[in-house]
């Protein structure tokens, strides 16, 4: 829209008494325009999907708003131009030059810029029509304090494209202006104040289920869906009263969590970062009208608080949560997860052995003995970040699934992905996030590089993640049939360039690291 038009456009709505809302647009012939609970919204035809981008569900966290629950969004007249990304919620950022692991999965774009006013979602569709298709909500990863919906590796073009389905991928706050527990301090004011963050995404699950049919969406098949600190907070909407209903399906990767932040740790947290801050506890009004830079430069890390209201218990303990007991479960694990934060990639196995008896002190032979014998000849920085992930990581998948299927009331499927990336000349190996575009059935990104092995591996999780999105089961014809978990066989799907589903893969692994860590 040009800014002449923009001018006439505001100017008109002025005559008419009606305040404008930001970047409204003059409706053309062929546009793509979608009806919302606030107003109508303009997208953008691209290779044969329709996208909005930046659609609010929310209203503005600064402010006096800022440590609130969320808003809802002001509605407006005209339409809304939603064609470019939204702002993205404020985030330390580095100047340091990006690692070589950064670069690969692609999470260091924030398009969209940083800004409060970040509750907005992004959609991509086949079309504006009453076809109900199923909807798959991608909440993005980087833990609790970073990350964006707006990144390369999330869209859905390819998957909305292979799946005939509705990707939406959304917004929300992070870090200290998500998850400050001032519940000692505010009163009932702030009482939700560490979970925030978390009501967000509740709310934008609400929007969906207003909005989505009006996107070519089915608000009765809605799958959420998680990688890493993404699968952080899926673990934690699954033990919420609040989102029972808006979801039907939930994917993990990743990211299994079993317990949060409880109130004392929680406020201790608090402490420290108003220390840093130069405030007190009688400070909150200052603390809310801070440059959020200043916030976020001196958060800690921190989560979700176990409130018990809002999150009333820890995910995944003692048991699965009674909220979501009929939500069928996807969950997954990288071969060697871990390895994103070790750069020792010329480890030798004298290096590997001190550090392994780090890891398990007076067994270390033992647990090295272990690995080589199922691995003799993989490189020492592989076994390193197979160790790390199979006695952090990957028992909290298995705990995870044990749980949800002691429940008895919804299936699990559990998969480990055993694919090399290329990257990098290859020295990553299958680490932590090389699934996740992968699972959108998107092989090009820097992770996949587009080779014909990472094609087919994308259909072939992608189709599963797909088929999990439309029925609740991952079957397709892509892979071989795919058991439920259950304690007896405990099948697993190995995904690699020999998919194949294996019971209790890598069992002597599983059984020493219980053993060594009860």
């Amino acid at each position: 829209m040009t800014l002449q038009r923009r001018h006439f456009l505001n100017a008109s709505l002025a005559a008419a008494g009606i305040t404008a809302a930001p970047n409204l647009v003059l409706a053309q012939a062929g546009d793509a325009i979608a009806e919302t609970g606030n107003g109508r919204v303009h997208g953008r035809s691209e290779n044969g999907l329709t996208v909005f981008r930046g659609i609010p569900y929310g209203g503005d966290t600064g402010g006096k708003n800022r440590f609130m629950p969320p808003t809802k969004a002001t509605a407006w007249s005209g339409v809304r131009d939603c064609a470019d990304w939204g702002h993205v919620a404020p985030k330390p950022i580095s100047n340091a030059p990006l690692t070589d692991y950064n670069r690969m999965v692609g999470w260091s774009n924030y398009r969209g810029g940083l800004s409060e006013d970040c509750l907005n979602l992004n959609i991509w569709t086949p079309g504006l029509d009453n076809r109900k298709r199923a909807v798959m909500v991608i909440i993005h990863g980087g833990g609790f304090t970073s990350g964006s919906g707006n990144l390369v590796a999330l869209e859905g073009d390819h998957a909305a494209r292979a799946g005939d389905i509705v990707l939406v991928t959304v917004n929300h706050r992070l870090g200290a202006l998500g998850y400050t527990d001032l519940s000692a301090l505010g009163g009932t004011d702030f009482a939700p104040s560490g979970v925030v963050g978390m009501m967000d995404l509740v709310q934008a699950l609400q929007w969906v289920r207003d909005n989505i049919e009006h996107f070519g969406g089915d608000p009765g098949r809605v799958l959420i869906t998680g990688q890493s600190g993404g699968g952080g907070k899926v673990s934690t909407l699954l033990a919420m009263p609040s989102g029972k209903g808006l979801f039907h399906r939930a994917v993990l990767q990743s990211g299994s969590t079993i317990t949060l932040t409880h109130h004392e740790a929680a406020q201790r947290n608090t402490e420290a970062l108003l220390t840093k801050l130069g405030l007190t506890k009688n400070d909150l009004g200052k603390l809310q009208a801070l440059p959020f830079e200043q916030i976020t430069a001196a958060q800690g890390g921190g989560g979700p608080v176990v409130d018990g209201i809002v999150v009333p218990r820890d995910p995944f303990a003692p048991d699965a949560p009674a909220a979501s007991a009929t939500v069928p479960m996807m969950i997954g694990s990288c071969l060697e997860d871990s390895g994103l934060n070790m750069t020792d990639w010329d480890i030798d196995e004298k290096g590997l052995a001190a550090w392994t008896e780090s890891q398990a002190a007076g067994k270390g032979s033992t647990v090295l003995a272990a690995y080589r014998k199922l691995y003799p000849a993989k490189k020492p920085f592989f076994i390193k970040a197979m160790i790390a992930t199979d006695r952090g990581l990957r028992r909290n998948t298995v705990l995870q699934a044990e749980r949800k299927t002691a429940q008895g009331a919804a299936p699990v499927f559990l998969y480990r992905w055993d694919c090399q990336t290329p990257a990098q000349g290859g020295k990553f190996g299958a680490i932590h996030g090389t699934d996740l575009s992968m699972s959108f059935s998107n092989p090009d990104t820097d992770v996949g590089t587009g080779t014909p092995s990472a094609r087919a591996m994308a259909r072939r999780i992608g189709d599963a993640t797909i088929a999990f999105a439309k029925t609740g089961n991952p079957d397709c014809a892509a892979i071989p049939h795919w058991s439920a978990y259950n304690v007896a066989e405990r099948p697993v799907m190995i995904f690699d360039d020999r998919t194949r589903l294996e019971n209790d893969p890598n069992r002597e692994l599983r059984l020493l690291w219980n053993q060594l860590l009860a």
